[in-house]
C-alpha cells in the first residue's frame, strides 16, 4: 500500500533531449521537463521547501495562513503544501498574469487577489501588497524573491538531479529568472562540481535582467508578454555573479517555440519554456561549451490555454 503523500513526489523530473528541434547543433540540448511536477511547474520545489525551512525556525505553525505575491504558479505549489499540510493560502497576483492561473488558483482553494500592473516602487504591486497584508493580518509572507530557501531548494534538488542524469558534465546552464532562485541555486552547484560550466541568462526583450547581468546597470524597462519572468529590477535570489551572460528573446521568438516544442517534441510547455529553450538552441549553435546545453521547462501549457497566444494556434498554419 502506498503511504506517501503528493509532497514526496516533487522532483526526480526528467531530463529528455530535443530530438527533432536540437538537430544538427554543435552540442545536444537536453531540457528538465519541470512541468511534470505534481503541481505543473518548478515552483512546487520551492514551495514545499519554504515551507519546510518556515516550520523547523518555529516561526510556521498549524492553521497559519501563507500569502505570496506569485505570477501563478508559486501559488498552485503552496496550495498543494497548504492542502497536505492545513493551512491557508492567499495568492497575490498582477493583472497581466492568465486567466487560467487564476482559475487553477482558486479551485485549488486559495484566495486570490489581483493588483494593477504597477512598478516594485509602487505600494500597488503585487509584492508590496502581498508584504502589507502579511503584517497587517499576521499571516506568513513565503517571500519566494528574498527567501534563500528558493536558492537553496535548487541548489540541493534540481542541480543534483541534472549531475546525475549527465553523469556530470554540463556545457551551460540556460534559464529565465522570475525570483532568480533556479539560475542561482542551479548555477553555483553546477559550477561547484564542474567548473567550466556557463550559466546563460534567458531574459524577455523588454526586461531589465539581461543589461544589469552584462553591465551592472539596468536596462531600458518594457512591455512584454511572457509569464514569470524577466524583471524591472533584479529580485534579491538574482545573484548577478553566478550569472556568465544573457541571451534576449522576444515574445515572438518565444511563443513560436512554444509551439514547435508541442507539435515536433510532445512536450506540453509554457511561454517561458519557448524562451529558455531558444536561448539554449542559440548556446548549442556556438558550440564552444564543454558539454551539453541544460535548460528547464518550467511550467505547462495548460495554464495559457486561455492566452491570445495559444488561441491563435486554432487559425494558423502549422510551423
Amino acid at each position: 500500500m502506498a503511504t506517501s503523500g503528493i509532497l514526496q513526489h516533487i522532483g526526480a523530473t526528467p531530463l529528455v533531449p530535443l530530438l527533432r528541434i536540437g538537430q544538427g547543433l554543435a552540442m545536444p540540448v537536453l531540457v528538465k521537463c519541470e512541468h511534470l511536477n505534481p503541481g505543473g511547474s518548478i515552483k512546487d520545489r520551492i514551495a514545499v521547501a519554504i515551507v519546510d525551512d518556515a516550520e523547523a525556525r518555529g516561526v510556521l505553525r498549524s492553521g497559519m495562513t501563507l500569502v505570496e505575491a506569485t505570477a501563478g504558479n508559486t501559488g498552485v505549489g503552496l496550495a498543494l503544501v497548504a492542502a497536505a499540510r492545513g493551512y491557508g493560502l492567499v495568492c497575490v497576483m498582477p493583472a497581466k498574469m492568465s486567466a487560467d492561473k487564476r482559475v487553477a488558483l482558486a479551485s485549488l482553494g486559495a484566495e486570490v487577489i489581483i493588483t494593477p500592473n504597477a512598478p516594485p516602487s509602487s505600494p500597488e504591486n503585487f509584492r508590496s501588497v502581498a508584504a502589507r497584508l502579511a503584517a497587517e493580518r499576521g499571516w506568513f509572507l513565503t517571500d519566494q524573491f528574498r527567501n534563500p530557501a528558493n536558492i537553496r531548494a535548487h541548489e540541493q534538488t534540481t542541480a543534483v538531479e541534472i549531475l546525475a542524469q549527465t553523469r556530470g558534465r554540463v556545457g551551460a546552464f540556460v534559464a529565465g529568472a522570475g525570483t532568480g532562485g533556479t539560475i542561482t541555486g542551479v548555477g553555483r552547484r553546477l559550477k561547484a562540481a564542474w567548473p567550466n560550466v556557463r550559466v546563460v541568462l534567458a531574459d524577455p526583450v523588454g526586461s531589465v535582467l539581461a543589461d544589469w547581468v552584462e553591465t551592472g546597470v539596468f536596462g531600458p524597462d518594457g512591455a512584454y508578454a511572457v509569464e514569470g519572468i524577466g524583471a524591472s529590477e533584479p529580485p534579491a535570489n538574482l545573484h548577478r555573479d553566478v550569472i556568465d551572460s544573457a541571451e534576449r528573446v522576444t515574445d515572438e521568438e518565444s511563443f513560436a517555440m512554444v509551439r514547435r516544442l508541442v507539435q515536433e517534441e510532445g512536450l506540453l510547455v509554457g511561454g517561458s519554456a519557448g524562451t529558455n529553450v531558444v536561448a539554449a538552441l542559440r548556446v548549442a549553435a556556438r558550440g564552444d561549451c564543454d558539454g551539453p546545453v541544460v535548460t528547464v521547462l518550467p511550467d505547462g501549457l495548460d495554464r495559457y490555454r486561455a492566452t491570445p497566444w495559444v488561441q491563435a494556434w486554432a487559425t494558423a498554419p502549422r510551423p
